[in-house]
This record gives structure tokens, sequence and C-alpha cells, in this order.
């Protein structure tokens, strides 16, 4: 059986190939990047993210985000395993939710020995070779071959993943988590606001249930709380790495442990029912919350990312541009943030690789075929969203409504309400979403009184025989300027400016 997996690891075949993917979910990716003096970024290494997102029967959906490390072995093989254990007759609509919080935990069981009975061999012929390297060695061919061999080796079996897990049955969420990834459920209601909760915490050396875990094996917490990592990686749980499974009396900081300190498994959170929900769930590899944060601090991290996915949905057709979009405009920001100097700078000089996978939930997309409505025109818009460290409110325009002479009606399709319904003459389009910070409750309202656009006054915009709308804002100075630098002691009557 060992023989047949690692067959299948090292071929291309899938073992989930005939099974559905979801169409109501969207990825979006980027690759490491390490930036240059100049600013230019390269890719230190190969992706080494994963993520699944399939359609089960009985109405069971299930979606994982993988954030591999030292290779993409592990997150590959989670991916496919996990799905097997999951999708193939495993789970059905009568099963109650301790039922599937059991099915969930053996399925990762099955998965961290499946993938280490894929290595016992490649295991087996390092500890074997490790044998002739002696200290007393002298550097012969045959010891430079065997230390080859074992560089190959080490290649093999090393490298690890964290994984974050959706699973959708009898329309109830489940969430079961691994490590250091996050997950975020947003639920939005008829008046714009739009509740943000994080589902569960991850598994890190500042997280204090893990800390206190740790201890209970005779380890030193407040050692692994200062280290900030465990064998390189800040991740407590975790899939795969022999080393931290196998061998972790021989690292320091695990060494008194009494039994096997790293973990794999999940902490199981659910089932949520989803009924009458409107919104949508976030998956996020370690890599795209720490550019994010690296950037921007974290304590806007979930509400930022939030705003700039209800941004992108209000515009994109597609959630799979809708996801990518995402990951492009976090890019972009740590990449900004770096090149300016600024304070946070020098936590910006790189990231790592970066996976979204958006699930909206009776939440709809722009549409790409809107027309006039009664004269007026609905045009989704991207605007930038509010980074105040001192509110819990983030506001971001969804759809943006230009008013015409008749009554315009707001489109159905976008992805809020427009406050106080559509604009009356004089007044200017504005809609806000407004995320809540569920971490405080608390509803302070956002920098300056909430919109991106201002009003223009009490005078109504109204169209002129020729169906022309008078500009409101006065460049007449502008073009007296323009002209006396040309010279030509022109005004605007005078043939600049419009006619």
């Amino acid at each position: 059986m060992a023989a047949q997996r690692r067959n299948l690891m090292q071929s291309h075949q899938s073992w989930t190939d005939d099974l559905p993917l979801c169409q109501m979910c969207g990825v979006g990716t980027a690759p490491n990047c390490v930036y240059g003096p100049d600013g230019k970024g390269t890719q230190s290494h190969p992706n080494e993210d994963g993520h699944l997102r399939f359609r089960g029967d009985d109405g069971c959906f299930l979606y994982g985000v993988f954030n591999g490390y030292d290779g993409s072995r592990v997150a590959n093989f989670a991916s496919q395993c996990l799905t097997a254990e999951l999708l193939l007759g495993q789970l059905n609509s009568g099963h109650t939710d301790n039922d599937v919080r059991r099915i969930l935990t053996q399925a990762f069981d099955v998965v961290e020995k499946s993938y280490f009975e894929t290595i016992d061999d490649a295991l087996a012929e390092k500890a074997n070779l490790s044998n002739y390297l002696l200290p007393h060695n002298e550097l012969s061919p045959q010891t430079q071959k065997v230390m080859e061999r074992l560089k190959e080796l080490e290649q093999e079996v090393s490298g690890g993943a964290t994984v974050a897990v959706a699973l959708i049955l009898n329309n109830k969420l489940y969430i079961a988590n691994v490590g250091t990834n996050r997950v975020l459920l947003c639920k939005s209601s008829s008046d714009g606001q739009n509740q943000v909760l994080q589902i569960g915490r991850p598994h890190s050396t500042d997280n204090e249930d893990e800390l206190q875990r740790l201890a209970a094996l005779g380890l030193d917490s407040a050692r692994i709380r200062q280290a900030g990592q465990i064998a390189g990686q800040s991740s407590s749980r975790r899939l795969g790495d022999y080393r931290v499974k196998f061998n972790y009396n021989e690292i320091d900081v695990l060494s008194a442990a009494k039994s096997k300190p790293v973990v794999a498994e999940p902490e199981i959170h659910g089932g949520q029912s989803l009924e009458g929900v409107t919104g949508f769930l976030l998956l996020m590899s370690e890599g795209l919350i720490n550019a994010l944060e690296s950037a921007h601090g974290p304590e806007q991290a979930n509400q930022e990312i939030v705003a700039m996915v209800a941004a992108e949905l209000a515009q994109q057709t597609s959630l799979e541009a809708v996801a990518q979009s995402v990951v492009d405009r976090v890019k972009r920001l740590h990449h900004d943030v770096f090149v300016s100097g600024r304070q946070r700078a020098t936590y910006c000089s790189r990231h790592e690789d970066m996976t979204l996978l958006i699930r909206t939930l009776n939440y709809p997309l722009a549409d790409a075929a809107l027309t006039p409505t009664q004269g007026g025109r609905i045009c989704p818009v991207s605007v930038p969203y509010s980074n105040s460290q001192s509110t819990s409110k983030t506001s971001v325009t969804l759809s943006l409504v230009m008013p015409s002479q008749s009554t315009l009606t707001n489109g159905t399709n976008t992805a809020s309400t427009l406050e106080e319904g559509t604009p009356t003459p004089g007044q200017s389009p504005t809609a806000t979403l407004q995320s809540t910070n569920t971490q405080t409750q608390s509803s302070s309202s956002s920098s300056g009184d909430g919109s991106l656009f201002r009003q223009r006054g009490s005078q109504a915009a109204q169209p002129d025989e020729t169906g022309r709308v008078p500009p409101y804002v006065d460049f007449s100075q502008f073009y007296r300027l323009w002209g006396s630098d040309h010279g030509d002691g022109q005004s605007m009557q005078g043939g600049l400016g419009p006619q």
C-alpha cells in the first residue's frame, strides 16, 4: 500500500479527478516574492500552496487551503487524500454534528499516517546511510556519494503543511483547522452591515491554549513564545514534517516533551447553520494573512480583506476574478509599503505564497449585462477601503448610481443596498458597506462621515437643452492662469475651456 501511495505521489494522477468542482467559489493565488533594493521582486522557490474545491453527493461541499513549506509534497498529497477520505461516500445527510466532527478528525489522522507510509522506505534508507557518516570517516569518493544521496533523500522526505478546511453539509458549516491559515465568515444584513467572524485561532506560538497544551507535555511555554518558531515554523500543529514528529527529542526547544508535541489533530468548529445567511466564506493561507498584516498591521486585517472582497464582488462577474483581484491588491499593497520606505517597510522585504478561496453564500455577483434603468446607469466601482486603526467599521462603495432626470432604481445584483434608497436630485451617489469587528462587537463610525463621496450642494445638476450637465467645479481660474502663462491673454470665453 505504501508503494502504491508513493507511486501516486510521484505521478501526475489525481485521486479526485472524477469529482465535480464547485462553481460557487473562486481561488486567487500569487507566488512568493523577495524584493531587491530597487523594489523589483524575484521568486525564491516554487509555489508550495495548494487548495481544493469540490462538490460531493447529498448536498455536500468541501473546500480547503494548504500552506506548504520546504516543498509542496505534503500540501499536494493532503489535498488529494483528504478529499478521498471525505467525499467518496463517507458523508451523507443523515450524519449528526458529532458524526461529522468524528469523520473530519479521522480523515486528518488517516492523511497523516498515509503520508508517512509513502516516505517509509526513504526514511529507512536515510537512517541506514547515516551510519556510514562517522566522524572519523575521510571524505572519500564513496562518502561523497553517500552524502549526495542523503541530500536527495532529505529533500524527498522533508516538508509539511498547515491546513484549513471548510465542509458544508445539510446547509451547515464545519471548519477543521490545523496550523496558521485563517477562515472568515462574513454575514451581510439587509441594512448593509457586514458581520465578520474569524472562526478559530491559529495554532501558533502565541496561542495561549496551544502554549498550555505544550506546557502540559513538559515544555517551557515561555521559551517557545519567545522563540516564536518551532523547527523553523510558527505553527504548533501541522501535517507531515517528520523532523518534529519522529525526531522531536533532537530539537532543543522540544527535547523535554513527554510525548509528540507537534500534532496533526484538527480543531473543529460547527456545525453552524447557514439557513438564511447571505455573505461569503474566506479561506486564506498564512502567506496572504502575513503579507497584509506586514503592510498595515494586524489590527484591522480581517475588516480590510472583507472590504476588498466586497468591493470586487460589486464589479467582477466571476468569483475567480474576484479572488485573483483581491490577492493582487494585497500583493500591490505589500510591495508599495516596501518601496515607500515608511515605518512598516522593514516588515515587507518579502512575502510567501498567497492563496485566497472565496465561497459565496446567496451573495450575488455584479451583472456584466447591466443596462441603464429609467435614464440612470448602475456602475460597479472598486474603491479604496478605510485603513483606520481606531475604528471597527470599514467603508467601501459597492456601486455608484449615476443620476438622471427621472427616478433611479438600484440594480438587484449589487452587493449591498444604497443608504436612503437611491439618490435624490442634489444628492451625491454614496453607498457604504460597514464591517463590524466581532472581536469587540463595537459599532463606532468610520473616519469622517463614512462617505467616500461628498455632497455637491443643494443645487440639482439639471441637463440643459442640449442634454449636457453644467460642471460643478469652476475651472475659470485655471484657464486664466493657463492663458497668461502662454501669453495669449485668452480667457475661457476666448477659446479655452468648455464652450
